[in-house]
């Protein structure tokens, strides 16, 4: 098997990458458009294929690490180390296409990941709402006074606090799209 057996694994980790592409992308749309109710769910997409990603991430390492050895290289060998030791055939080829459009994709998401944040945190001031700002539990009740307008209050309230919730889940998830594994094995670290 050997390099059939880590071209898969790079394959499938290039997959996650364009997924993880995909799901940034849509969250990006999503904020652009002020759908802040929906970054609860953009932010469980992101969070799964990264989950994904660092399965294959883990898998891929134990593969390579395997070539690395058996091809005379040092366990933690990068991948343009291995591509260049492969056996003579498509493989070093192979190899070095999978370096390029791996670098490729991780390049586009960090890319769309740092966009993200950025939108993330003035999206708000765009779409006319009030910038992010710290909400204390007794600020709701605080803020009530009686009657009707106290229940329009309170709702405005428990609504802004689930957009910055959403928000902030959404920062943080898309925060953790940095891959430093991948950077490493790629050799750009």
């Amino acid at each position: 098997m050997g390099a059939e057996e880590l071209s898969a694994m790079l394959w499938r980790e290039r997959r996650q990458l364009e997924l993880l592409l995909y799901r940034l992308e849509s969250q990006l749309l999503h904020v652009r458009a002020g759908n802040w109710q929906w970054l609860k769910f953009t932010a469980a997409d992101v969070e799964k294929v990264l989950e994904n990603l660092r399965f294959d991430t883990l898998a891929r390492n134990i593969e390579s690490s395997a070539r690395a050895i058996e091809w005379h290289l040092p366990a933690n060998a990068t991948l343009p180390m291995i591509a260049s030791v492969a056996p003579p055939g498509i493989w070093p080829e192979l190899l070095q296409e999978h370096h390029h459009g791996l670098i490729l994709l991780l390049k586009q998401v960090e890319t769309t990941a740092a966009t993200n944040v950025e939108a993330l945190l003035t999206g708000p001031q765009r779409a006319g709402n009030a910038p992010l700002r710290s909400v204390q539990p007794g600020d709701i009740m605080a803020s009530a006074a009686p009657g009707a307008v106290a229940q329009a209050d309170t709702v405005d309230d428990v609504t802004f606090l689930a957009e910055n919730a959403n928000i902030e889940r959404a920062l943080a998830v898309t925060r953790d799209c940095s891959l430093p594994l991948l950077k490493e094995f790629l050799g750009l670290e």
